[in-house]
């Protein structure tokens, strides 16, 4: 269904439930969106369309339903994550969005994903289990999840990620994030905006400024980091 996000049908393949939103004139990018905990599909919709009014959509469901929330992968505490669990979703994603790819709903070179939360986490979770599965990302308070992530070639992958400066449990952990990815190759531009763990249109105006610099040829540094607010 084309034209009102809200009424973007709900789709089911083997991995997961989403929906996919297309707009009403042919879509130059694609917006893979990933909720964060205990929300579903619904809550990243909005924020993607935001982002890009213009962009077809996908946003799948969390696949993990764990003390009735649902989830990317497992926790064992706020900042510990069942291994297993993370390196079985973030397969099952890559899964995915290799079907994706094949259906013709994605390009590589014209998706961009925009994570949440525990959503970023996977994302970039499968960034360094699948290198080149992922080559532009926004991740909004984001952290690795990963106690022992493996070597992996990300020089073809552009990240944003936006920690929140009042963010107690999880705020410093998007700059060593930031650190893992520009080890592996990534380009990555990071930033601590004044704001909790939550996220909003600051996220999505400073995301947007920086989706125009690096597609209008200004390059985002590796060593680029900021505070704001």
């Amino acid at each position: 269904m084309r034209g009102d996000w809200m009424d973007a049908p709900l789709r089911y393949d083997r991995s997961y439930v989403y929906r996919l939103y297309e707009p009403q004139d042919p879509a130059e990018r694609t917006i893979v969106a990933l909720h964060g905990s205990g929300a579903d599909e619904a809550a990243i919709l909005p924020l993607a369309r935001m982002l890009d009014p213009k962009a077809r959509i996908v946003a799948p469901r969390g696949r993990i339903l764990q003390n009735g929330e649902r989830r990317w992968y497992r926790k064992l505490s706020p900042i510990t994550f069942d291994q297993s669990s993370v390196a079985l979703e973030a397969d099952t994603f890559s899964g995915f969005l290799d079907g994706l790819r094949r259906d013709g709903v994605t390009d590589p070179d014209r998706t961009l994903f925009l994570g949440y939360s525990n959503g970023a986490n996977l994302v970039a979770a499968t960034m360094l289990l699948h290198p080149g599965a992922i080559r532009q990302a926004v991740l909004m308070r984001a952290m690795s999840v990963l106690e022992s992530a493996p070597k992996a070639d990300l020089t073809a992958a552009r990240v944003l990620i936006l920690s929140g400066a009042t963010d107690q449990i999880y705020g410093s952990y998007g700059a060593m994030l930031g650190d893992l990815l520009k080890r592996n190759g990534a380009v990555v531009v990071q930033d601590t905006l004044s704001s909790g763990h939550e996220c909003g249109e600051g996220d999505i105006a400073y995301a947007r400024g920086w989706l125009d610099s690096v597609e209008g040829g200004v390059p985002a540094t590796a060593d680029a980091r900021g505070t704001r607010g």
